[in-house]
């Protein structure tokens, strides 16, 4: 497949017909083919950065509307009716669930194996309806309450705005694939303020291709999202750590335990979201209805820890600063586990990098709580140990 039919995106007549002049003349340095990539890359960029910015005020919007209040989602979540924590995710996964059923199947769940595959599959070719059912189906799902993030959506609407600028300009194959990545890169990187990681994410995980022609374009990509989001959002980091630092090798001990323990962890996150999944699947009941169900069930979960709704951010900011006791952490780890499962398995849509990070949050601030507790003095005892042998020396 060498180019994109023009039958693959009537959508666009009415921009051929107002604007013929500015395609002919984009179509003729597309000859120049690098440079012409790289000019695409620069506007996906933009429009990646923007598109993550505007998915992110959405999400607000959603969240308060529903639940009100300008304070953090937490608060407000603690704050409302045990009512509005049950019933709103129902409402909201209904919506999710005839958005999707009726527009586009392949907004459902969390976007990253949705352009994988469409880069496998189909060469990169991506409905351009998928950006704006997306970012509408996703913003719904976690502005409601739905324990899924925003990472993996802004992923597949940046590849969706890729592949239709791709397709609009009727580029070849391989650069239809390029604009794809630089999609997906322009969203991570938007996201997350890191345009390394953005790009390397482009490259390593959807396309695999380290290629210079296809790399330097993402990167080019993933750069300008990232000066479009922190003009708008700004160059914090997402989480506040407290200041750490190693002062003996013996710490490498709990983090082999804790690398182990997550590795479990991340395990039973992965085997549960497809247990899930298969129930839902052999429900008898109507596709679109399956994401409310998902919700009421998550609603039971939110009425007594509401720390699990969204992105779950602010609850990972408290583990950090060590602010939630070991028992709590430990109902949130498993909690987090079922709710996403929950929400993703009905059909929802929203990423799983977010309850990942909080999964994991969760646990290390459970063994960084206990180790504190048994580890340091055995520790300090060692290091004595050692002070005292080299003073007998």
């Amino acid at each position: 497949m060498n180019e994109v039919s023009e039958e693959r995106a009537p959508q666009w007549n009415l921009l051929k017909t107002h604007f013929p002049t500015i395609i002919n003349i984009l179509r003729r340095f597309n000859k120049t083919d690098h440079a012409f990539v790289i000019t695409m890359a620069i506007a996906i960029g933009i429009l990646g950065g923007y598109g993550a910015v505007g998915f992110r005020l959405l999400i607000k919007f959603f969240g308060t509307l529903l639940y009100g209040g300008d304070s953090t989602m937490l608060t407000v979540l603690q704050s409302v009716h045990w009512s509005h924590r049950l019933f709103l995710p129902m409402i909201g996964g209904l919506l999710v669930g005839v958005l999707i059923y009726k527009l586009a199947r392949e907004a459902r769940g969390h976007g990253v194996p949705e352009v994988i595959e469409s880069v496998a599959i189909r060469g990169g070719i991506i409905r351009p309806r998928v950006v704006f059912v997306k970012a509408l189906a996703s913003s719904i799902c976690i502005g409601s309450g739905s324990a899924v993030g925003r990472e993996g959506p802004i992923a597949q609407i940046g590849s969706a705005v890729g592949s239709s600028v791709g397709q609009i300009f009727k580029v070849s194959g391989r650069n239809l694939k390029t604009f794809v990545g630089c999609g997906a890169a322009a969203g991570i990187a938007a996201t997350f303020n890191a345009p390394i990681a953005g790009a390397l994410f482009s490259v390593e995980i959807l396309l695999g291709d380290f290629r210079y022609t296809s790399f330097s374009p993402i990167v080019v990509s993933s750069v300008t999202a990232t000066v479009i989001s922190r003009h708008y959002l700004g160059d914090s980091p997402a989480f506040t750590v407290l200041p750490y630092q190693l002062i003996s090798a013996w710490e490498f001990i709990p983090y082999l335990i804790l690398g182990v323990v997550a590795g479990s962890v991340g395990y039973l996150f992965v085997r549960t979201l497809y247990r899930v999944e298969d129930y839902f699947e052999k429900l008898r009941l109507p596709e679109y209805m399956r994401p409310a169900l998902g919700g009421l069930a998550l609603g039971v979960i939110g009425i007594f820890l509401p720390h699990v709704y969204g992105t779950g951010y602010d609850a990972v900011d408290q583990a950090l600063i060590a602010q939630l006791p070991i028992a709590l952490l430990v109902g949130l780890m498993f909690a987090k586990i079922i709710a996403t499962s929950l929400t993703l398995g009905s059909g929802g849509s929203g990423g799983v990098f977010a309850p990942s990070l909080f999964i994991g949050a969760m646990m290390g601030g459970a063994m960084g709580t206990c180790g504190s507790r048994h580890f340091t003095p055995v520790y300090r005892g060692l290091r004595r140990l050692r002070h005292g042998g080299y003073g007998g020396a």
